[in-house]
């Protein structure tokens, strides 16, 4: 009887700590999402914060330190600080609905990564029928195409 009630506890702590394990990985991935998210959004309309805003949204997802870290370094309270995260992500995510600048960076750069795929097919029919003025023009398209998405992440990341 002590041996299946060990066995059983044993089990039935095996299965809390599996599901322990599946919500902080669950867990984690909305996290990593959500820090990946506002980042991107933070590099696009960061400098519309307000300058407290800013620090603290710098601060807690760039620099990765703790609400308690960034109250000592800003000289106010553990509280002032999640508030003023808070209303800096409400903000950044209020600034996407209107402006769509990342959606349009996005639709964007997919649209020229279909057409650099269109230019390197325009490449390989050139080479197989040996037109030297197509293949020389879809080497120069694919090239403007390079620096064109090269600009475009230099501004994002």
């Amino acid at each position: 009887m002590i041996k299946y009630l060990l066995t059983t506890q044993i089990s039935y702590i095996k299965i809390i700590l599996s599901s322990f394990l599946l919500d902080s990985i669950y867990y984690g991935d909305i996290m990593v999402e959500k820090l990946v998210e506002v980042g991107i959004l933070f590099d696009f309309y960061g400098k519309l914060l307000s300058e407290k805003q800013y620090s603290v949204v710098e601060l807690y997802y760039i620099y990765d330190l703790s609400l308690a870290e960034i109250a000592e370094e800003l000289k106010i309270s553990r509280q002032g600080v999640y508030d003023t995260l808070k209303r800096a992500e409400e903000n950044l995510y209020q600034y996407e609905d209107t402006l769509k600048l990342v959606e349009k960076f996005y639709r964007n750069r997919k649209s020229l990564e279909e057409v650099y795929k269109l230019a390197v097919d325009i490449e390989k029919e050139s080479n197989a029928t040996d037109n030297e003025i197509l293949k020389q023009k879809a080497f120069i398209l694919k090239e403007e195409i390079r620096k064109i998405i090269h600009n475009n992440q230099e501004g994002v990341y």
